[in-house]
């Protein structure tokens, strides 16, 4: 049952990864800035930069949930798929904010496009599987057949 995971176990392996750059980046600009703990607020490039971050953690959590219910109940291979263009796209908000406060939209709006995907497709996914388990009626054979 694991290898059946094992590209959403990636995905969120390498976003995990990501969050502790982001961290690092943080802790670097803090050190450069001379912003002492427990201090958030110091020059604007470190006040951007701590911001960007905070953001990617408060957007984690729905990440995770969207990308491990879509690649569950929906498809592995298109979540994990999805899931790695979430991280290209927090990767360029996350340095686009450090630039400039505007830097930040692209990537943002992509990351929300993203999300918006992940978790239509698990709504999707748990449907389909709400009517196959209850109802005995699989959109998705039906879909199958069809194509």
């Amino acid at each position: 049952m694991a290898g059946d995971l094992i590209l959403l176990a990636a995905v969120s392996v390498l976003s995990a990864l990501q969050q502790c750059h982001f961290a690092w980046l943080v802790g670097k600009s803090r050190m450069k800035h001379k912003v002492i703990p427990p201090a958030v607020t110091g020059a604007p490039e470190f006040d951007r930069t701590f911001r960007a971050q905070q953001n990617c953690v408060e957007f984690y959590p729905i990440f995770l949930t969207a990308l491990w219910t879509a690649g569950w109940f929906f498809n592995q291979e298109l979540a994990s798929f999805l899931g790695a263009l979430y991280m290209f796209a927090r990767y360029k908000y996350f340095h686009g904010y450090i630039q400039s406060v505007k830097g930040r939209l692209t990537g943002f709006y992509w990351s929300l496009i993203i999300l918006i995907c992940l978790t239509t497709l698990g709504a999707a996914g748990i449907g389909n599987s709400f009517l196959d388990e209850y109802l005995d009626f699989s959109i998705m054979k039906k879909l199958r057949k069809w194509f």
